[in-house]
């Protein structure tokens, strides 16, 4: 059984013990035994990455934009493999495992571009013969926590920022999912990149991401996960001063009006709800449809998710892989139980399922006549669990999605311009999509939210610059 290590200063450290790396789709399946890291990991890691720190903030931007290219090319070239790594480790398809394999490798390409596109501004003083420059230096030494349902993508957008910008790194993958993470790392290894600039330090978020939360040679950190944790995070680094961005939950809203196109907004729905089997921070979980529309929706929706091929997250023809885990597959199941409980109705679906290997099969599950109140309509689920909730108009629908401590992503199924634009403009979310599905997003463009969802800069595009850089005036006597 293959054994996979940390690296730290450029080289692979192992720790006191190593976590075996599961298949959800077939547990029997051992992808890799990976090393658990501990405080002193996260010490030397810092400390690499403070000695290189100089050196390669104050270096070359073509050299850094080099590296960035050379990296995103291995990505896109490997696409295949490292997609279905993906799919086995995490779970979902090999389709999206690929997909999300080339959007990485799409984020560091386009970072490339930004290591020579970083600005600045010169401006009159109001004092004669005095000149200011405005200009953007990277942050310093940076921990990065990413989550376990993007084990590629989320780590990509965050690295390919912060060293474009010429801070140096230290990574903690979701423990649940290193392979992905494991395999990006050893690609920047070869890179070209100095010793000590990236780091990997895998093992349990409260080992790992404690000690860098917590680490005096930290500057910053930014983290994708749950609402607890980014909250009990984000105190840490008030009390010591670190800039902190963080990416939470979502309780994302989908708008049906009357007027829809009835197979588009099922299909937008179906995507939204259920594939990545639910486990986006951006899919939506809360369907709100107008009453003139309802019935025939309801209907559309049971017979569009009867065609849906739960399975292996390798096979050929698989449209919904596994849950990612026992624990969360307990939760989701958890949750139909409660919404029954509720009083809503289950639709379909909410049972597991069994297959040809022993894997965290579930059946989609849909609710109707949920409640706004209801804990299916208020708490995150984070699973293939989606609840359909009947309101008599647009102003009704509109109300409902904003109801909500989150504000990720929200969605629209409309023919109205009108009633388009005025979604756009008032619903409480960073992103909307009009006749889309919530879930689908692009790589250089800003991603986040407000509310519970998000707090700090933007991620993503050239708004990533917020997080990875600081402002420095500099003024000069002509």
């Amino acid at each position: 059984m293959s054994e996979f290590n940390n690296l730290v200063n450029g080289e692979w450290l192992a720790g006191a013990s190593y976590s075996p790396n599961l298949n959800p789709s077939n547990l029997a399946d051992v992808i890799g035994q990976y090393t658990q890291g501990d405080a002193s990991h996260v010490d030397a890691a810092v400390a690499a990455a403070t000695a290189a720190f100089p050196a390669w903030s104050t270096g070359s931007v073509q050299a850094r934009s080099d590296a960035l290219d050379k990296i995103g090319t291995e990505i896109l070239a490997r696409k295949e493999e490292l997609g279905a790594l993906l799919a086995r480790e995490e779970g979902k398809t090999r389709a999206e495992g690929i997909g999300e394999v080339t959007r990485a490798g799409q984020i560091f390409k386009f970072f490339a571009g930004e290591c020579l596109r970083l600005s600045g501004e010169t401006v009159p003083s109001v004092r004669p013969g005095i000149g200011v420059e405005i200009t953007r230096e990277p942050v310093g030494v940076v921990g990065l926590i990413t989550p376990w349902n993007f084990p590629v993508a989320i780590p990509a957008w965050k690295i390919a920022p912060a060293l474009a910008f010429g801070n140096c790194v230290v990574l903690k993958p979701a423990d649940l999912v290193p392979g992905s993470s494991w395999a990006l790392a050893e690609i920047i290894h070869r890179s070209g990149i100095p010793a000590g600039v990236f780091n990997l330090v895998m093992g349990r978020g409260s080992v790992i991401g404690n000690a860098l939360v917590q680490h005096p040679g930290i500057h910053a950190i930014s983290f994708t996960g749950s609402v607890g944790v980014g909250r009990g995070i984000a105190l840490e680094c008030v009390k010591s001063g670190k800039k902190v961005q963080l990416e939470m939950g979502g309780k994302n809203p989908q708008v049906v009006l009357d007027d829809a196109n009835l197979d588009q907004a099922v299909e937008l729905c179906v995507q939204s709800a259920f594939y990545s089997t639910g486990q986006r921070c951006t899919a939506s979980s809360r369907l709100i449809v107008t009453e003139g529309i309802y019935p025939r929706f309801i209907e559309a929706m049971k017979a569009r998710m009867a065609k849906i091929n739960v399975g292996d997250a390798l096979a050929q023809g698989t449209d919904i892989g596994p849950v990612s885990s026992q624990s969360q597959l307990e939760q989701d199941l958890s949750y139909v139980e409660i919404g029954k409980a509720e009083g809503a109705t289950l639709a379909v679906g909410g049972e597991r399922l069994s297959r040809g290997t022993e894997g965290f099969y579930m059946a989609p599950a849909l609710f109707s006549e949920s409640g706004k109140t209801m804990r299916i309509n208020r708490e995150e689920i984070f699973g293939p669990v989606a609840s359909v909730i009947r309101v008599k108009d647009y102003d009704e629908a509109l109300a409902t999605a904003n109801d909500t401590e989150f504000g990720l992503s929200a969605g629209i199924a409309t023919t109205s311009l009108k009633y388009a634009t005025h979604f756009k403009r008032h619903s409480q979310a960073g992103m909307v999509m009009v006749n889309l599905p919530t879930a689908g997003v692009d790589y250089h463009v800003p991603f986040g939210g407000r509310k519970g969802s998000s707090y700090g800069p933007r991620e993503q595009g050239r708004y990533a610059q917020e997080f990875f850089t600081t402002v420095k005036t500099a003024y000069t006597l002509a």
